[in-house]
């Protein structure tokens, strides 16, 4: 007891390494700022108003996600019992996980269902105490961080502390966001709305959740209208939506986005990185044919949220990648694999032009290229570098719309080729869809010797 007393730190010495971690992380010297904090957390387990500052510097966003999660997991596994504590750390999880990675499975480290499960049962005794609110705001956090594993007590914590404080705006923003990511968009409308009357000006982030909520809630006009008061050049366009000219982007797709997911299936499944023709703030339709079989593909149409996730670099260029909200329509277009070849690169999708009715002739082998989690999120890779390689043979998928003919398809498709020689082209379930079960035999030997290659 004595050799920690010892140990402990004077406040002038606490707060001269407060002084130089900030210092350090606001100069964006993160290493740095990690080396000057480590006597802070030696010193917490035994001097508790220590861990209530290393929470707060969590709180604040001063610290990797990794190092915020090693910090909370120190600061819990020394003061556990602490209920006000708890639930700060509760309120800071948010900052342990990438919440731009929106449709991330659970997280894997037990410290969120552990503050989960403990800050429930403290808030349920705590009922009309004056720490109740601490602990309701650190379960409604800590809940919605772990995907939809424990959607009824995030939910339950974000009512009651409207209960408790109709009047505060935020309060409602947060109910908000959580329908918002939930695929609730009415009530995540109303929430915002209310969010909105409870401020003298609304705030940018209440009126971004308004905006995407409404589109997802198909409220073409409340969704116009935010748009309109963003200063926005829109207006009423496809599919009962706003629509106005933005620059293409890309989203990253999954099969299971977090607002489609149940507890029991709560991961992405497959993942794919696509190109969208991008019609308002946060909806656009899918322009890339998909490489996987994802529920969702070319022509359909998706909600996307409003923080990207990285930026991919073309040259010069910097694209956003969004992530994938939830799918508002599908357009059920028709998808038919081939393989080919081709005397120069880019001949076989350029025969695209030559289709109707926005058929397009997808090349994958050109297109798509797998990347690991790091290489994919870093924004100084140039992903123009794929284009160098030269391809002869090209597998892809051409795609139609649901209302044309396959052999009427395939007559265009036979046109648009005739007029590249040498260019050649297999389809053989195109083939086999308009009726000539001969022709379909033949490509198929062509198609498989083309996939072996």
């Amino acid at each position: 007891m004595l050799r920690s007393l010892d140990k402990a730190l004077s406040k002038s010495a606490i707060e001269e390494i407060k002084e130089r971690f900030i210092e350090q992380a606001e100069a964006d010297r993160g290493d740095s700022a990690w080396e000057v904090l480590r006597p802070l957390l030696s010193a917490q387990s035994q001097q508790k108003e220590i861990a209530f500052v290393l929470v707060e510097f969590v709180g604040r966003g001063y610290l990797s996600r990794e190092r915020s999660l090693e910090v909370l997991e120190t600061v819990h596994a020394a003061h556990a019992a602490d209920e006000r504590l708890l639930g700060l750390v509760g309120e800071s999880l948010d900052q342990a996980c990438d919440v731009d990675m929106l449709n991330a499975p659970p997280p894997e480290s037990e410290l969120f269902a552990t503050v989960v499960d403990n800050l429930a049962v403290l808030a349920e005794s705590a009922n009309g105490a004056d720490h109740e609110r601490v602990l309701l705001s650190g379960l409604a956090t800590a809940a919605r961080m772990m995907a939809r594993q424990r959607d009824e007590l995030a939910e339950s914590a974000c009512r009651r502390l409207l209960e408790l404080e109709p009047d505060i705006s935020y309060r409602h923003y947060n109910l908000g966001l959580l329908m918002k990511t939930r695929g609730r968009f009415h009530e995540g409308m109303a929430a915002n709305q209310r969010a909105a009357t409870l401020t003298s000006e609304p705030s940018e982030a209440t009126e971004w959740n308004l905006g995407i909520c409404a589109t997802g809630a198909r409220d073409g006009a409340t969704a116009l209208a935010v748009w309109m008061r963003m200063k926005q050049k829109i207006e009423m366009g496809r599919f009962g939506l706003p629509e106005g000219r933005y620059p293409t982007c890309k989203v990253r797709l999954a099969e299971r986005p977090l607002a489609e997911r149940t507890k029991d299936l709560d991961d992405p499944g497959l993942e794919e990185t696509i190109w969208i023709e991008r019609l308002s703030p946060c909806h656009g339709i899918i322009r890339s044919v998909l490489y996987q079989r994802l529920g969702i593909d070319y022509g359909d149409v998706v909600l996307i949220d409003g923080a990207p996730i990285t930026y991919h670099k073309y040259g010069e260029r910097e694209v956003p990648v969004f992530p994938h909200l939830a799918t508002l329509v599908r357009s059920n277009y028709l998808l038919f694999d081939f393989a080919g070849t081709q005397d120069d690169e880019g001949r076989i999708h350029g025969a695209s032009e030559d289709l109707d009715q926005d058929s397009v002739i997808y090349s994958h082998s050109e297109t798509f290229t797998v990347l690991c989690a790091g290489c994919w999120r870093d924004q100084g890779i140039d992903h123009e570098h794929t284009k160098n390689e030269r391809k002869h043979v090209v597998r892809g998928r051409i795609a139609a719309p649901p209302g044309i003919a396959p052999s009427e398809l395939l007559r265009q498709l036979d046109a648009a080729m005739l007029k590249r020689s040498p260019c050649r082209i297999y389809a053989p379930d195109l083939c086999a869809a308009a009726g000539l079960a001969d022709r379909a035999a033949i490509e198929r030997r062509r198609f498989d010797m083309l996939q072996r290659t």
